[in-house]
């Protein structure tokens, strides 16, 4: 399993959630992260405030706040590795990079594609499963008439 770590700007509280100006994107974030625990998926968060020693113990975050300074916080590692720096993940970047399967946090693939899910081949379905072109793995709708 993979694992995501998400170093954040300090805040009042660890979530930023306090205050009478919550701001919309850690709501969604707090959302996200509450989604994938109550799926068995941990995703730890650390704020610059609440656990300082966090950002000294990864090399990585270490060397990018040397380089780049906390205003360009957050930054999100994946066993790790930085794959994103100055914004948190959309929906689809978590489903992805942790290897989960889209419906955990209710993303779409289809987006009106109709070519089949998520540009998978035609010998393969949005799942990854041998199938015939015209299924979906959003069930038995053809590919003609779009996935979801």
């Amino acid at each position: 399993m993979k694992t995501m770590k998400i170093y954040e700007p300090a805040m009042c509280c660890p979530t930023g959630l306090c205050g009478v100006g919550v701001d919309p994107e850690l709501l969604r974030i707090s959302t996200v992260l509450n989604t994938l625990k109550q799926n068995g998926i941990e995703v730890q968060r650390f704020n610059l405030t609440s656990a300082p020693a966090a950002f000294v113990e990864s090399k990585a975050v270490t060397e990018y706040l040397q380089k780049f300074g906390p205003d360009k916080l957050p930054v999100v590692l994946v066993d790790d590795f930085i794959v994103i720096a100055g914004r948190y993940p959309t929906n689809e970047e978590f489903t992805s990079w942790l290897e989960l399967s889209a419906d955990v946090l209710g993303v779409s693939c289809c987006e009106g594609d109709t070519s089949c899910c998520c540009g998978t081949s035609a010998s393969t379905n949005c799942c990854g499963e041998d199938a015939p072109a015209e299924s979906c793995c959003c069930g038995d709708t053809p590919a003609t008439e779009g996935c979801c």
